[in-house]
């Protein structure tokens, strides 16, 4: 909304988004139910899509499933541009998210939610549509500091790498206007 644009916030609880304004529609929907999806994509122009659940430890396809119908929606709407936010660890950033998160956190906590993170990307690169896959370092819930690095190499294998949410939905919003990371994966960190 900083930039000008209108926005349009798919949320299953419309009480815990606490933000208010002038150009923010908020739409009360469940990502798995494809008709809340495709009713909440008529007259948008791109999605920025930042799905997460706290199911960690149990199978899961939220984020897949969810994905397709955001997917489908899109093109029943001819909406082109969507960027995704997944995860650095994710696929060919297998290990850049540092020892820790390699080695422990997402073998033996996280492991469900980053195989259903790859298969969500793996749909999204499949669409046909215009995408962007962003993978932040680990989010924290600082300020927008706007000193962020991305990049497709970026990352580490050694140290993890963080980048807040706030900077992270900077990037994203970026995105929407700019081709240079049109069908790649670039990270952002600090």
């Amino acid at each position: 909304m900083e930039q000008g644009h209108s926005v349009k916030a798919f949320v299953r609880n419309p009480d815990s988004l606490k933000l208010k304004h002038e150009r923010l529609t908020v739409v009360q929907g469940n990502v798995l139910d494809y008709p809340s999806v495709e009713r909440a994509m008529e007259g948008t122009d791109a999605v920025l899509s930042a799905l997460g659940h706290k199911r960690w430890f149990i199978p899961t396809s939220i984020l897949s499933e969810g994905t397709k119908n955001i997917i489908a929606a899109m093109k029943k709407h001819s909406v082109r541009r969507i960027v995704c936010e997944t995860s650095l660890g994710v696929a060919d950033s297998r290990g850049k998210l540092g020892l820790y998160y390699t080695l422990f956190v997402i073998p033996f906590i996280t492991f469900f939610y980053f195989r259903d993170k790859k298969r969500q990307e793996l749909y999204i690169k499949e669409s046909g549509l215009d995408w962007i896959i962003v993978r932040p370092g680990q989010l924290t819930n600082g300020k927008k500091r706007g000193t962020y690095r991305h990049g497709t190499e970026l990352g580490n294998y050694f140290l993890t790498l963080s980048v807040s949410r706030a900077d992270t939905a900077d990037f994203m919003l970026k995105q929407l206007t700019d081709d240079s990371y049109l069908h790649k994966t670039p990270a952002v960190i600090n």
